[in-house]
């Protein structure tokens, strides 16, 4: 994989992409009102935007917001806080039949499209969702559990809500434990991959606790199937001091 990995500030990564990169695409969590922050985003020029805590496009009286937000995928417990995938008008959104039931549990937030008849998008933004031991991380892993057969060339992004610091000796679904479920698919986490850094040391993070800079944390990923592995990327995690102000976690960047 033809990657050169450059940290031009401490808490931006870069990473060398294609001159003329042919996807862009963002994972942020807006921490609410996105109808208010969104053309920040704009300036990213992303192809697609997956969006967590944000409001439901169609239930907004906001002129520009929902012109920008006209094509997009939305779901959620409440129209003021839900997961969303907004994208630029040339690309086709497909949603995806994929089961949210494991045992009868209903696991939340996990959103499949279909992005231009060529690749699986899954937004992600796992929830606590009331489970006292199968909140967060244990959501997505009863996720994978009843999808996985669905899954083939892949990309996965999102809030996790989960990191390799927080694993349990008793668990089986423990974040370390997905993650090798995942790579045991050919699906690996593309800032790892292109840091070499391990799950759970992660020196650049996506999230500041009650955005206070000495609360860091690293709860974002987005993953790729093999077939994105192999190709030249760029993936970048946005200027802390800028992002703090609309969201305690930071956009990040992927450019394939």
């Amino acid at each position: 994989m033809n990657l050169d990995l450059i940290i031009v500030h401490r808490h931006i990564l870069y990473v060398s992409a294609t001159k003329n990169p042919t996807l862009k695409i963002i994972t942020w969590n807006c921490n609410g009102a996105l109808r208010n922050k969104f053309e920040h985003l704009i300036e990213l020029n992303a192809d697609l935007y997956i969006i967590q805590e944000c409001e439901n496009p169609k239930d907004i009286q906001h002129e520009k917001f929902s012109s920008w937000a006209k094509n997009s995928l939305w779901l959620g417990d409440s129209k003021h806080k839900g997961l969303g995938i907004f994208a630029a008008d040339n690309v086709k959104l497909t949603p995806l039949d994929w089961t949210f039931t494991y045992k009868d549990h209903t696991v939340k937030h996990f959103l499949p499209c279909l992005i231009n008849a060529d690749f699986q998008l899954l937004a992600v933004w796992t929830h606590q969702n009331n489970s006292p031991n199968f909140g967060y991380i244990g959501q997505f892993w009863k996720y994978l559990q009843v999808n996985k057969h669905n899954f083939k060339k892949i990309i996965i992004a999102g809030d996790f809500n989960s990191n390799a610091i927080w694993d349990e000796w008793d668990r089986w679904w423990n974040h370390s434990n997905v993650v090798e479920e995942l790579e045991e698919m050919g699906i690996k986490s593309l800032y790892h991959l292109s840091t070499d850094e391990k799950q759970g040391h992660e020196t650049i993070p996506t999230f500041f606790m009650h955005r206070k800079t000495h609360k860091p944390y690293h709860i974002d990923y987005i993953f790729g199937s093999q077939e994105f592995l192999n190709r030249p990327l760029s993936i970048k995690l946005l200027d802390v001091e800028m992002w703090l102000r609309f969201s305690d976690h930071i956009p990040m960047f992927f450019e394939i």
